[in-house]
């Protein structure tokens, strides 16, 4: 079973900064996930919420300010005091991190809440511009966008994401454009998620801490889980 690094290594890290990141790329996983938002002047930065109250010492809504803005404020003090002076980071500065490296990268698109104008295109010229667009799925709560950016960008792989207990999610992949389930986790002990496995698709599950939780999503075949733990899950997964 893959292991993907939650918002880089967000359990021991600030989540979503570059040293998580950093970290998350020093470890012989499989993968890494991070969340995207869009700046008021349009560049595209990792966070996981809409606004910045909760991971930094300012306040407001992503999409209300600028990066220059969002720059000035601290995005690692609020973890530890020996993480002060953590920036925001730039969509451009994370893949940097990962263009050498070998993992697969998954990009969640945080536009379920507000609608991000011109988002898809931006980061579909981005990935071109590293040459990533075979080593990356691209997901979302929102399934519009995941439809549409399948259709302008078909060789991206794509998932949708779910919290709810749905009747043939994998068929409902099919009709949205998607190419793998990224589920939350209670979800896919049930019916529905042996359904979704033996249809093929790839079944991703969110966020798994828990070393017993492990066990039991391996013995289901999810093909790979998302942790804010990578090293200890790895390390687990390896001593058996």
């Amino acid at each position: 079973m893959k292991i993907y690094a939650h918002r880089g290594s967000a359990g021991t890290h600030p989540e979503n900064t570059i040293s998580a990141f950093k970290a998350a790329a020093a470890l012989p996983i499989f993968g890494v996930e991070f969340d995207v938002h869009m700046t008021k002047d349009g560049e595209l930065v990792v966070i996981h919420d809409e606004k910045i109250d909760r991971t930094s010492n300012g306040q407001g809504f992503i999409k209300d300010m600028t990066l220059s803005q969002l720059e000035a404020y601290d995005f690692g003090a609020w973890y530890s005091q020996k993480c002060r002076g953590e920036k925001i980071p730039t969509l451009r500065e994370v893949l940097y991190v990962f263009k050498d490296t070998h993992h697969h990268i998954n990009i969640e698109l945080k536009s379920d809440i507000f609608p991000y104008e011109g988002m898809e295109d931006k980061v579909i010229e981005m990935l071109q511009d590293y040459r990533l667009t075979n080593r990356v799925v691209v997901s979302s709560f929102n399934h519009e966008v995941i439809q549409s950016f399948k259709r302008k960008a078909p060789n991206i792989e794509t998932a949708i994401l779910f919290m709810e207990v749905m009747i043939a999610p994998h068929k409902y992949a099919d009709l949205v454009g998607a190419d793998a389930l990224h589920a939350f986790f209670p979800t896919v002990i049930r019916k529905m998620g042996h359904d979704a496995v033996a249809s093929g698709k790839k079944v991703r599950v969110f966020t798994v801490n828990e070393e017993a939780y492990v066990d039991m999503l391996e013995e289901i075949g999810i093909d790979a889980i998302f942790t804010d733990y990578p090293k200890k899950i790895y390390e687990y997964l390896n001593k058996r």
